[in-house]
């Protein structure tokens, strides 16, 4: 009971201290009232994500679940306390059903069935070879997500340079161009792209307005890493070969069903942006639209056929395991709770807490500066997750989708290349980045360590995006 009282009272101080008292509506839980510390949490929960797995891999891996409910704590009850149980609750609600269900369905649903596609066989990994592999594989991720392309791709890969001296440099840029920038060009690609749509961005406009950013990033990486590549072979001619523990033989690709179902989650994505009943049901005054409601039923069905129709052996090839979408589910879960306060202010815009941060982005003359939004979207997605770095340069844009997308449409473009390309600056700016490195490691590449990468990706990438700085975004 003492715990308890003391609990409550530091709650009511510490609500005391971040905002008003002023009464508010339901799900009104009053962004321009709010304090700065509101967004502590949220900056807990994301450094947590980033250095639990670098500086206490075991433990984190034990207790993520528990480093989100903390955090996500840490904003509710002073949410409660402050605001009031109606506002806190409608909140709640308008994040998790608008945008953490659908979110984490569509990952769901793609994790699933893009684990049921194995590639076997081998290819000898020349520079053409390993260059039409990353190719496919860039491609590949706009359709299927970074994460299936590289569950897919990254074992091939790996066996074609298994027998080479020098394979690190394919991997890094396997990293650069597969698990990253390949997953620019729809909201099937990266998961803050997908934010964007259900924000009301439309499908093919992620396609038509990042096409030039996008194409000019693969076509200058490609063209360098068959330059290097071509180099590493060169080297070693004359010297006496490795023997190959996966010697070459015929490609042949198993589970083939999923490609059909991936068809199927393309044209689920597709009727709820097309379709509009006019029907929807509220809960707490939050309407959930039929068509948004048929494509979650759909995509959950179509995970379930891939479940069903893909042989056991095939996931088996693919070590396919649910941890990585579990760990997703509830970090993520604690991720879009952390962020309610933060959008809240940032839709307050100059009369919120985050003034000085809009002020950064905008030029002396009121118009947005592009360039800024380019470089601090994605300095933050190169170390903290780029989903919710996304939704905060949204917000700070204005917010409104049909803006962003006709007269601010070089912000929104800016926004959504930082957020997708530069979570390949380390390890830890987008989930597959990590999983193929550990992939690699396990496979006795000798992959540079986390500050080695960003050497790499310093050396390459920063001269890149100042480039495209200065084309694309001036």
């Amino acid at each position: 009971m003492a715990l308890a009282s003391f609990l409550t009272r530091t709650g009511a101080v510490l609500a005391l201290c971040l905002i008003s008292s002023a009464a508010l509506a339901a799900g009104d839980i009053g962004g321009a009232t709010m304090g700065a510390a509101w967004a502590l949490p949220f900056a807990g929960m994301l450094l947590s994500i980033a250095l639990g797995p670098v500086l206490f891999p075991h433990f984190w891996e034990l207790n993520y679940g528990k480093f989100a409910a903390f955090w996500s704590v840490l904003v509710l009850a002073p949410l409660v306390l402050s605001r009031g149980f109606d506002p806190a609750l409608g909140a709640l609600l308008h994040m998790g059903l608008l945008d953490y269900i659908p979110f984490i369905i569509l990952l769901f649903a793609l994790f699933t069935i893009a684990g049921g596609i194995l590639i076997m066989g081998n290819l000898h990994g020349t520079p053409a070879t390993n260059t039409v592999l990353l190719a496919i594989g860039t491609l590949m991720a706009s359709f299927v997500g970074t994460t299936g392309a590289s569950i897919i791709m990254i074992r091939p890969i790996l066996r074609a340079n298994d027998a080479r001296r020098r394979n690190v440099h394919v991997v890094v840029f396997f990293i650069f161009l597969v698990s990253n920038i390949g997953g620019s060009l729809t909201p099937l690609g990266d998961p803050p792209l997908f934010l964007g749509f259900l924000r009301g961005v439309s499908f093919f406009w992620t396609t038509t307005h990042l096409l030039p950013e996008t194409g000019f990033a693969v076509i200058v990486l490609l063209a360098l890493f068959y330059g290097l590549d071509s180099w590493f072979y060169r080297k070693e001619d004359g010297l006496p070969p490795l023997k190959d523990p996966t010697p070459d033989r015929d490609i042949k690709l198993y589970g083939k069903v999923n490609i059909a179902l991936l068809g199927g989650v393309i044209l689920a994505i597709l009727m709820s942006a097309s379709w509009k009943p006019g029907v929807a049901f509220t809960v707490h005054g939050i309407a959930v639209e039929w068509q948004n409601l048929a494509r979650d039923v759909i995509l959950l069905a179509l995970a379930g056929l891939s479940l069903k129709l893909t042989p056991g052996p095939v996931r088996a090839g693919n070590e396919f395991s649910w941890g990585p979408i579990k760990e997703v589910a509830k970090l993520f879960a604690g991720i879009f709770i952390c962020i309610i306060p933060v959008l809240a202010m940032l839709q307050a815009g100059r009369n919120g807490a985050f003034a000085p941060l809009v002020a950064l982005v905008t030029n002396p003359d009121g118009s947005a500066n592009n360039a800024a939004y380019f470089w601090l979207a994605g300095g933050l997605s190169s170390f903290l997750d780029n989903a919710p770095t996304y939704l905060v340069f949204f917000e700070l844009a204005g917010g409104d989708p049909q803006k962003l997308m006709t007269t601010g449409a070089l912000t929104l473009t800016a926004i959504s290349a930082g957020a997708v390309f530069m979570g390949a600056n380390s390890y830890i700016g987008n989930a597959p980045n990590f999983m193929v490195y550990a992939i690699a490691k396990d496979r006795k590449v000798a992959m540079p360590s986390f500050f080695g990468y960003m050497l790499w990706s310093g050396a390459i990438l920063i001269p890149l995006f100042l480039v495209q700085t200065l084309i694309f975004f001036r």
